[in-house]
């Protein structure tokens, strides 16, 4: 099994569409897919990756199933330095990165910060939604790992902070470190493959985190939106 995580282009967040330079993107990743042999499409409800789709779509011929748990990753913790609510990524390093509990796979939930809000909730519904994907081709999870399934290939249209609440539940990292230690530029390409042992047991790794090498070869620069915004929030 293959999996493809794409993040949407350079957004347009106002319009929940995408900038001039986001439209340029996805042209490139379509470029980049039109020839890869995908198997079906997956995308998130807002327009901001619907747009991004687009053009690889229209490439192969072929529609994205809309899943409404692929929009963007909707839980949220209370600021500890505004009160308001916020996304749980993002965070000032020195907000979590002295708490041995957010680098821990069974406990990144439990301190106050991540507990009294709802990104448990959001990984927990996040888990849900890529287990019942992947069973739609015969991989069942057991613990850490999966048996069975077809060998698919499927991409999905996806955010940054969606996407690697899938990454990290798949292969078995902490929300709060996969969301805080990785970055996925827009219109990046991260791949997972299931690698099946004698005993018929399988796991994912990643072969490819955060790909945009078909910006650099057009020479279209890397878009960092999603990067820190302000460490005071």
């Amino acid at each position: 099994m293959k999996i493809l995580i794409i993040r949407h282009g350079d957004p347009d967040y106002v319009n929940d569409s995408l900038t001039e330079k986001g439209f340029r993107e996805a042209g490139l990743l379509a470029e980049k897919l039109k020839n890869a042999e995908i198997d079906d499409f997956y995308c998130s409800p807002l327009g901001r990756a619907i747009a991004t789709s687009k053009p690889t779509l229209a490439a192969h011929g072929k529609e994205a199933e809309i899943l409404d748990w692929l929009q963007e990753f909707r839980g949220k913790i209370t600021s500890p330095t505004t009160g308001q609510d916020r996304i749980c990524w993002d965070l000032p390093p020195s907000v979590w990165c002295g708490e041995d509990r957010y680098y821990n796979r069974d406990d990144w939930f439990t301190p106050e910060l991540i507990a009294n809000g709802t990104a448990k909730d959001v990984f927990d519904e996040t888990a849900h939604g890529i287990d019942a994907l992947l069973e739609k081709y015969g991989w069942v999870r057991h613990g850490m790992a999966y048996v069975g399934g077809e060998d698919k290939t499927i991409a999905i249209f996806c955010h940054l902070g969606l996407g690697m609440a899938i990454v990290g539940y798949l292969l078995g990292i902490p929300l709060t470190v996969a969301q805080n230690n990785f970055f996925l530029a827009p219109t990046s390409v991260t791949t997972l493959v299931t690698e099946t042992d004698y005993a018929g047991t399988s796991h994912f790794r990643a072969v490819a985190v955060g790909d945009t090498s078909h910006l650099y070869a057009k020479g279209e620069p890397i878009s960092e939106s999603g990067l820190y915004p302000r460490f005071d929030k």
